[in-house]
């Protein structure tokens, strides 16, 4: 196993590029590796016809672990806050109604990261200015709706435990695939249980993919990544990259990301059947100019 240096990684941003790759007005990155055929044979991968979440539960205010690690407030902000729901005892006919506020991007809620989510050099995804995204109007590019019609394609759940702080490499993708009898093929999606998801110990340690694995799923041709933690081990490694996989993955590579899954269900499920590719689909709320989604993904076996 040979560790790429900060160089190498660095390096990435240009030997990775997607930019230009499905022409310079495209903002769907990896997931132009979906096509047609692949939703089709996503579709052949239910045999059991059985449906599991890979999302956490949001939870209450009270209740809901609040994320220190990637935004600076966001000690100050819970995953969810809701008003009182409203009920009518004295009428025959009642409601609820309830008003919720989210901030989903950290170590908390499952979501969907797009590529505008971050910059690097002062640019986005295929080469598009940071200044496309205001404060007040979100960004006119490569923003979340991009994915509008959804994410449609089969899914390949890696199960490689990790302790806080250990990073997953491709000898253990490759290992976990012969182990599992499944192979990563393109326009997959590619789910990673280190069974450490929602792990917390008051520090940034924690387990993920290693900057490592982006030269293998590019040439895997994955559409899309996923994990039980926000993706990239950490430490990192890397003083000048913390978060590799996030920034070379969604700036130069257009790879989509999905944060913070819960992935017992579908690992307990997969074991069960003994099967470990399954069809999944992910549906983004179309909130316009926003750099991502609370998302529930669901595997169908």
């Amino acid at each position: 196993m040979t560790t790429p240096t900060q160089d190498d990684v660095l390096g990435y941003f240009d030997t990775l590029s997607n930019w230009g790759r499905w022409g310079d007005d495209d903002e769907l990155g990896t997931l132009n590796l979906i096509t047609d055929d692949v939703r089709l044979a996503a579709a052949r991968a239910v045999r059991h016809g059985r449906s599991v979440s890979c999302a956490w539960e949001v939870a209450a205010p009270d209740d809901m672990e609040r994320s220190t690690t990637t935004c600076p407030r966001a000690a100050d902000m819970p995953g969810a806050e809701g008003m009182p729901a409203a009920f009518h005892a004295d009428r025959r006919w009642g409601f609820s109604n309830e008003r919720l506020g989210i901030m989903f991007h950290g170590n908390t809620v499952t979501h969907l990261d797009s590529p505008c989510h971050l910059f690097w050099d002062g640019r986005m995804y295929n080469g598009r200015s940071h200044s496309m995204v205001d404060a007040a109007t979100g960004s006119a590019w490569a923003a979340v709706t991009a994915a509008a019609n959804g994410i449609i394609t089969r899914g390949v759940l890696l199960d490689i435990t990790r302790e806080p702080g250990q990073g997953v490499f491709p000898e253990d993708l490759e290992e976990a695939e012969r182990r599992q009898g499944v192979r990563v093929r393109s326009g997959d999606a590619v789910l990673l249980r280190t069974e450490h998801g929602r792990a917390r110990d008051g520090t940034l340690t924690q387990a993920g993919w290693h900057a490592s694995c982006l030269p293998w799923l590019r040439e895997r041709g994955v559409a899309l990544i996923g994990a039980d933690t926000p993706q990239d081990v950490q430490p990192s490694g890397y003083d000048d990259v913390l978060m590799p996989v996030h920034a070379v993955g969604l700036v130069a590579m257009g790879l989509w990301l999905l944060d913070n899954c819960d992935l017992e269900a579908c690992a307990a499920t997969a074991a069960e059947l003994g099967q470990w590719d399954f069809q999944l689909a992910v549906a983004p709320v179309r909130f316009a100019g926003t750099s991502g989604s609370p998302v529930n993904p669901i595997a169908t076996f």
